[in-house]
């Protein structure tokens, strides 16, 4: 059985008149004809009484009638989702680890602008996010511009304190702030350096201006959960930005600090991209910045977008 079959039926039924349905379906009387006998041998049914002068439906027809027209509206609907997903803007955004607040807090108030924008996120490092956006798969992405390529333009919206994981019990944990120079004598659990290389030069960079060579830890994580299990064990520490500290009862985040540091949050978009959702994008960031003070240094002064932190920017 074939759509057009249902639909030609439909038509002959309401017209019950072979050449009215016809001209309706722009197809001529013989065709119109046979392919209501073929759909007839298949039902092994009699849909519609015929003769010389009149048409008329059969019950089985009434009944057939009366599914077919459910039939083919819902595929007529199944047809009009399809086209209108289709045609339903997309913006395609990378982030770097699900766990940090920034990017849900402004692909938030960017959805509010565009209730209509299909808005789909892709987990990327940042290497594949210069890629990605390089060669269209990406429109915008979330990180810090390290060694950005020219093709990819940016803007920091965010300051974000950087400070120290460690459990519960640890002897760091009852410190207000954490002197970078402590973490000498931990193992840190550092990233794979082919997916956050960024955040890894940031650690190393905090740890050289304390005079530390930190002690890598054997394992490794992408993700803040990956690296709360061995920290909650006490086998390591974990360097992470408070936006992205875990709700968890077995850990327990600290300041860094002597020297402060931060991790600077980016915007990324390619370099001449001008439309509007990538624009609402980067306006909803620096809004969110001045509502929430994400531009503003531990005194509570905000910095000029030239200066961002002590280290590592």
């Amino acid at each position: 059985m074939e759509l057009r079959q249902l639909r030609y039926f439909v038509i002959l039924a309401e017209e019950l008149h072979f050449g009215r349905a016809a001209q309706r379906h722009h197809i001529g009387q013989s065709a119109l004809s046979q392919q209501l006998r073929l759909l007839e041998r298949e039902l092994g049914v009699r849909l519609l009484d015929r003769s010389t002068h009149h048409v008329k439906l059969t019950g089985c027809g009434k009944t057939f009638l009366a599914e077919a027209r459910k039939i083919l509206a819902q595929v007529d609907r199944a047809v009009a989702l399809a086209r209108s997903e289709r045609e339903r803007p997309t913006l395609r955004v990378g982030i770097l680890d699900p766990s940090y607040d920034s990017m849900p807090l402004v692909l938030n108030e960017v959805q509010e602008r565009f209730p209509d924008l299909k808005i789909h996120q892709v987990g990327a490092s940042l290497p594949q996010q210069y890629q990605w956006l390089s060669d269209g798969r990406l429109d915008v992405g979330f990180g810090r511009a390290f060694l950005t390529p020219p093709e990819i333009a940016s803007k920091v919206f965010r300051l974000d304190r950087l400070g120290v994981l460690v459990s519960a019990d640890h002897r760091l944990a009852g410190m207000e702030t954490v002197p970078v120079k402590m973490l000498a004598d931990e193992r840190v659990m550092l990233s794979d350096d082919d997916q956050t290389p960024e955040f890894n030069q940031l650690v190393i960079e905090l740890c050289r201006s304390a005079d530390v060579v930190p002690t890598p830890y054997h394992g490794s994580s992408d993700h803040v959960h990956g690296a709360l299990l061995p920290v909650s064990r006490g086998r390591c520490v974990y360097c992470v930005p408070a936006s992205g500290v875990p709700a968890s009862p077995q850990v327990v985040w600290r300041r860094l600090v002597g020297p402060d540091a931060v991790y600077p949050w980016s915007v990324l978009w390619r370099t001449g991209d001008k439309s509007s959702h990538v624009r609402a994008v980067v306006e909803c960031a620096m809004k969110l910045a001045r509502e929430r003070g994400w531009l503003r240094d531990g005194a509570g002064t905000e910095r000029p977008q030239h200066v961002y932190a002590q280290v590592g920017i």
